[in-house]
């Protein structure tokens, strides 16, 4: 390679660097939360996605969960993110939360690019949302549990007690709802369709929704099971015959409903961002409180940026390092 070009090479990619870097926002360093007295050496595993658009709301995630930690020195996270990004984010994580046991696990969307279908909202289109299938082979062989938390949640409990449930049989745990219209999951070719819509006639028990965004995983068994190849048969179905609308959900549906591990419904109170249209505000669900999540449009940064934040937004804000520019310039 000729001198000159490979200058200018070198020069290009610290430019597109410098470029990248400059995209993600600046926040404040957390405070360090460090373990009681009564903390053993048990290691809780956390995964979360990590990119530009949701870096705030994940922020303030990691920020709700060791601050309520009994043995936040305990917890290690498991951030995965593409490759573009990683030196930026690592150096946001690593400055925020100087204490943080953390790993970066680069995800390849070439994985889905060619198996996502479009769905009835961008957001929900992009590849990194579907991270969480590959879970079992981006973390290593030795994390046999984990816990995955979407980036618009915020816990306000002792993480331990999620993490400690009894998974029994089953692969995943989550909050079921089944109160909510199932059908309205998947199209009217899946249901007229008996290859398709008989997949749930044999399940343990009534195929219930359950969100994606707050999951406990046996990664074991998920190997074992060969959990990701259905979730991927699945998503190739998808492209051929449209059997659903809503992104990286029904896949999950149509392989574990009626075979999940039910957990408390206070470890997912759901729905906070409004439905995937509008984004209105909601309350909170009747009952106790362990974790808020803002799924839905609406997100709790975007709005209180507008000036015109949903009451619930209050109850995130106090979670949100987010480095605000001073209102008066000292230059």
């Amino acid at each position: 390679m000729p001198p000159t070009f490979h200058l200018l090479t070198t020069i290009l990619i610290l430019i597109l660097h410098l470029i990248f870097a400059a995209e993600l926002p600046e926040f404040q360093e957390a405070q360090a939360f460090r373990n009681g007295k009564e903390c053993n050496d048990t290691r809780i595993h956390i995964a979360m996605t990590l990119d530009a658009t949701y870096l705030r709301g994940s922020i303030a995630g990691v920020f709700s969960v060791v601050q309520h930690a009994t043995c936040p020195e305990n917890i290690i996270f498991h951030f995965l993110t593409t490759h573009r990004l990683s030196s930026s984010l690592r150096r946001t994580i690593t400055t925020t939360f100087p204490y943080l046991n953390f790993h970066l696990h680069h995800f390849h969307t070439d994985l889905v690019r060619n198996k996502i279908s479009t769905s009835i909202r961008r957001a929900l289109d992009q590849p990194l949302n579907y991270a969480r299938i590959y879970l079992s082979h981006l973390l290593p062989i030795t994390v046999h549990r984990v816990i995955y938390f979407d980036s618009d949640l915020i816990v306000v409990d002792d993480v331990v007690k999620l993490w400690e449930i009894n998974l029994n049989s089953h692969v995943l745990g989550a909050p079921e709802y089944c109160h909510a219209n199932f059908t309205h999951y998947f199209t009217s070719k899946f249901w007229s369709t008996p290859y398709f819509s008989g997949v749930f006639n044999h399940r343990a028990t009534k195929p219930c929704y359950f969100n994606t965004g707050v999951m406990v995983i046996d990664l074991m068994k998920w190997r074992r099971y060969k959990i990701t190849e259905k979730l991927e048969k699945w998503m190739e179905i998808q492209k051929k015959h449209r059997i659903y609308e809503l992104g990286s959900l029904p896949p999950f549906l149509l392989v574990f409903a009626g075979d999940v591990e039910g957990v408390e419904h206070r470890w997912n109170q759901h729905g906070l961002g409004g439905d995937n249209v509008e984004g209105l505000c909601r309350d909170l669900h009747p009952g106790p409180v362990s974790l808020l999540h803002w799924s839905g449009k609406g997100k709790p940064w975007l709005r209180l940026n507008s000036m015109r934040p949903c009451p619930l937004d209050q109850l995130w804000a106090p979670y949100d390092l987010f480095k605000h520019a001073p209102l008066i310039s000292d230059t």
